[in-house]
């Protein structure tokens, strides 16, 4: 770990914290992540083996701890860890307020669905399993159909087709969808523009907004243009 060679908190603080994706490793499990693969899909751009570096720096920092279940590794947050909770907030409430906009590299569907299907508020949902399906009209066809699964009061992400019906099939591009999710825009907005487009019943489509709602950042305060 290199060093600021000062005795500033702030510095000592970041030799450790501002190592490239440090503070995104500490969101994910802040946002409820406690095993590697889950670790790995909230950073989808981060190689196992960096991310394995990461942990054993964060853990002999005191930041993480580990331990195995029936073999498993499993990870959480020490004290110092959690407290850390503002710091990342501070931060995301601040992107949204002063970073502009997207570039093409900032978009990854994986990571936008990923954070979906962990906030999605699932008390919303009906009682019957029910699928939404996104199309992306913007990116490679690989990675263009997307499906969220709610059953038993969990969400599920797939890829690939799981198998059941869609009850809605959301149609956008994976900027509009970042936007609303990021609250850059709303739903209404984006479904009255036509930016979004939702086919199903009458009751499913008025109800998707809610099923899917927003980021946790996206009722920050935008500053005034």
């Amino acid at each position: 770990m290199s060093t600021y060679g000062q005795f500033c908190p702030v510095a000592k603080a970041m030799e450790l914290l501002d190592e490239r994706w440090t503070l995104l490793v500490v969101r994910e499990l802040l946002a409820g992540s406690t095993h590697f693969n889950e670790l790995r899909r909230g950073n989808p751009r981060m190689s196992p083996a960096l991310l394995a570096k990461r942990l054993r720096t964060l853990e002999r920092a005191g930041v993480v701890r580990r331990h195995d279940d029936a073999g498993r590794p499993v990870y959480g947050l020490t004290a110092a860890g959690e407290e850390l909770r503002p710091v990342v907030e501070a931060l995301g409430a601040w992107g949204v307020r002063w970073i502009g906009e997207l570039g093409e590299d900032d978009l990854d569907p994986h990571l936008l669905f990923w954070d979906v299907r962990r906030t999605v508020p699932v008390e919303t949902w009906p009682r019957e399993p029910t699928v939404v399906e996104f199309r992306l009209d913007d990116v490679e066809r690989a990675v263009a159909r997307w499906w969220l699964l709610v059953r038993g009061g969990e969400a599920d992400l797939c890829d690939v087709d799981p198998g059941l019906e869609p009850t809605v099939v959301v149609r956008s591009g994976l900027r509009v969808l970042t936007r609303v999710w990021r609250g850059d825009t709303s739903w209404e907005h984006a479904l009255r523009s036509g930016a979004v487009v939702i086919e199903g019943p009458a009751t499913a489509r008025r109800s998707l907004p809610r099923w899917i709602g927003q980021g946790d950042f996206a009722r920050v305060p935008r500053p005034a243009a």
